[in-house]
């Protein structure tokens, strides 16, 4: 469950192209990207920060329901998720934190088969570059969504099928084509493919991308749900190379990074923010279970688990697969609070001290020709400088490089959204259809 100040709260993370060419929107429009790939720069395009990751690397994703990514990792080898903590410092107040949470024992929110009518865990979909975008209606936190339109299938896995009833209902997509993730929460297919959910976010996966601090996302904490689930594919191969997703009852009214949100009223220090990173300590020995927990084991030790929602405490997510063996899971529950260790956090961010700095600059954005036929192609561009990413709506979608092709079809005003972890900026460009 997500919570948002006291307020119920679900979100959306979105994936689309990044570049190249892809379908219109439900609103009949196309585009294709004439800009470069790449981060940063005036074109305000891309992650921020670190390199690692291509968008070459995101066509070895097999696409389909639970896909194998074949070794694909998403975001910069320097992103948080993707970093060895294993020397990493004890947190100072780790005790502390470990005792509120009790003797918790560790359960995989994932399996195989059906609970209560439900599969186990949270679903994903690899999409491809063809796959056609579709808008999304918002129901709460659309000041903090990402624009559409999104590339999401109009039969999307939602997490809880084939009886999602009114939990999360995350719906998660990942653009092998382009190379974005989209995630959506409180999502519900609408007619002719469109989608409504609480919120929803864009993180682009050859970046290292930050949202706005003490916005949402589709988790609590303001991070992506994706790149933490534990997938069989990766369990299969032999290794895990990123940190893991997990819940805890209790969560601080406070984050540390890689969060950007928290969801809560307390203010003890005993409790832990969003984004703590707990670990396995080294002196647990695993040599009794199976190859399978091992993996599992092993990356709690070498990249830990992110505390990203509120929940059933020492509950790590994972995506539903059949070959699951939910019984060797099961002893993933002889492991409890007090086999962990609270990483050092670093600063951790209140309300008192919610870091302060310049939102993205729009220098321009422009469309040539600005009157066109039914038929005609324009070209927008644009200059951003200081974003993480860059979306342009209606019918485009996030972008990167500094223009792109459109056939507006009907009179379109277009909205340019840069962001970065200070906030938005948005610029209008209107085309006339004659």
């Amino acid at each position: 469950m997500f919570m948002k100040a006291a307020a119920l709260i679900v979100c959306v993370a979105v994936l689309t192209g990044c570049g190249g060419v892809a379908n219109g929107g439900s609103n009949g429009g196309t585009r294709s990207s004439t800009g470069s790939g790449g981060t940063g720069g005036s074109g305000g395009t891309g992650g921020s920060g670190g390199t690692g990751t291509t968008t070459q690397s995101c066509s070895a994703l097999t696409t389909g329901v639970g896909a194998s990514l074949n070794g694909f990792v998403p975001f910069t080898s320097n992103n948080a998720w993707n970093q060895d903590i294993s020397t990493a410092p004890v947190d100072a107040n780790s005790a502390a934190i470990i005792a509120t949470v009790g003797g918790a024992a560790v359960h995989a929110d994932f399996g195989a088969g059906l609970y209560n009518g439900s599969k186990i865990g949270i679903p994903y979909v690899v999409v491809d570059g063809t796959q056609p975008q579709t808008d999304v209606t918002f129901t709460a936190y659309g000041d903090e969504s990402d624009p559409g339109p999104m590339p999401i299938p109009a039969t999307g896995p939602i997490e809880g099928d084939p009886n999602p009833g009114t939990g999360d209902r995350h719906v998660l997509v990942l653009d092998k084509g382009n190379c974005f993730l989209y995630e959506l929460g409180s999502a519900y297919p609408g007619t002719g493919g469109t989608w409504s959910a609480n919120v929803a976010v864009l993180w682009d996966m050859t970046g290292n991308p930050l949202r706005p601090y003490t916005w949402t996302s589709a988790d609590a904490a303001g991070l992506p749900i994706f790149p933490g689930l534990v997938r069989y594919d990766e369990v299969a191969s032999g290794k895990i190379s990123h940190a893991l997703r997990f819940t805890l009852q209790q969560s601080q009214k406070a984050f540390v990074a890689p969060a950007s949100h928290w969801a809560s009223s307390n203010t003890s220090t005993a409790v832990a923010p969003m984004g703590a990173r707990f670990r396995l300590k080294s002196s647990f020995d695993i040599s009794s279970y199976s190859a399978a927990n091992q993996v599992i084991l092993k990356a709690l030790k070498q990249y830990g688990m992110i505390m990203a929602d509120n929940g059933s405490s020492m509950y790590i997510s994972g995506a539903p697969d059949d070959r699951w063996d939910n019984n060797d899971l099961h002893l993933l529950g002889n492991l409890h609070a007090s086999d962990f260790e609270v990483v050092q956090m670093g600063t951790v961010t209140t309300p008192a001290n919610v870091p302060q700095g310049a939102a993205p600059g729009i220098a321009s954005f422009t469309a040539s020709p600005s009157t066109t036929n039914a038929t005609g192609t324009v070209t927008l561009n644009w200059s951003v400088s200081n974003a993480n990413y860059v979306i342009i709506s209606p019918q485009v979608g996030p972008v990167r490089g500094n223009s792109v092709d459109v056939k507006p079809g009907t009179s379109t005003t277009y909205t340019l959204y840069a962001t970065n972890q200070y906030g938005r900026t948005t610029a209008t460009v209107s085309v006339a259809v004659q």
